[in-house]
């Protein structure tokens, strides 16, 4: 991927007609390719529920016409008009809107779906920061695009703030084995390039699995016996829960390393694994949780 990614913003011609001015606008997105508009977008299509939220925090809210099921927050974010599901989009719909940017989590679309949104003739901006940093440079390069520079540049530089204050309170603590539980079946992880396993190095914590090829890979239970994570981390709706939560195979394993220790950790879905402005609400419980772990071992000494 190229640094591209480190968000630089291009104005690419400026146009001045009779009683207006038009600038395009060129910015490049996460896969490193550039996205050009002919003027700011003014009619978005968000395919993912936290594109939706970034778009709002990039003041280009009122500007979204159609989003995905689950694109609730904000609260505004609920009255826009459905286009089906991350994983199964209503094209006919998509169309209808006569969008002239969509807004996609690359992750989470398959390739044919970007390429029939491409044979639309609709500008597509692919989505997937691998940093918590890549939120920050998301926002102003969604706010580019929508034309809301000073609003996106004003979320994008609170939230870096944040980012820096929750490096600074959590560096140099020591080092907790995590195993990061994406889905309890078929069992999934991250790799190391996630950007939640990001959120994981900020607080201290070490993936045990961040070398494995696959953005989300599957593993078997026997790989995390053998890595005896001291904390498994999962989340749900309710970070509160301490059943039904995916986490019932490793109860049943007493001797883990994590069980015996109690650091099988449920943390809020939305959270932490939507990678928004409000994913650092989630990195500061994630961090808590693990310094939690961190009390424990010292105090069992």
């Amino acid at each position: 991927m190229r640094h591209a990614l480190s968000v630089v913003v291009r104005v690419a011609s400026l146009c001045v007609a009779a009683t207006s001015a038009c600038a395009s606008v060129q910015v490049i997105d996460d896969t490193g390719a550039a996205v050009v508009l002919a003027a700011p977008a003014r009619r978005i299509v968000s395919l993912a529920p936290h594109t939706t939220e970034l778009l709002f925090a990039a003041g280009a809210g009122g500007y979204v016409v159609g989003a995905v099921d689950y694109s609730d927050y904000p609260a505004a974010a609920k009255k826009i008009p459905r286009v089906g599901s991350s994983s199964l989009l209503d094209m006919e719909a998509i169309a209808a809107l006569k969008p002239d940017l969509v807004v996609v989590w690359r992750n989470g679309t398959s390739a044919a779906r970007i390429d029939a949104l491409r044979a639309l003739g609709i500008p597509v901006y692919l989505n997937e920061p691998r940093t918590l940093a890549g939120i920050a440079s998301t926002l102003e390069r969604l706010g580019e695009l929508a034309g809301t520079g000073p609003d996106a540049r004003a979320a994008a530089q609170t939230f870096a703030a944040r980012l820096a204050a929750l490096r600074e309170r959590y560096a140099g603590r020591r080092p907790v084995p995590v195993f990061w539980q994406i889905w309890a079946t078929p069992l999934l992880t991250i790799n190391g390039h996630h950007v939640i396993s990001d959120a994981v190095r900020l607080c201290g914590g070490v993936n045990v699995f961040a070398e494995l090829g696959p953005l989300v890979p599957a593993i078997t239970p026997e790989a995390v016996v053998a890595a005896d994570p001291e904390a498994i981390v999962t989340t749900g709706s309710d970070a509160t829960a301490t059943h039904d939560d995916g986490l019932a195979l490793w109860r049943a394993l007493p001797r883990l390393r994590a069980t015996a220790r109690g650091n099988l950790i449920v943390l809020d879905a939305d959270a932490i694994h939507r990678q928004s402005a409000r994913v650092l609400d989630g990195v500061d419980a994630l961090c808590a949780r693990l310094d939690g772990v961190r009390s424990r071992a010292a105090a069992s000494r």
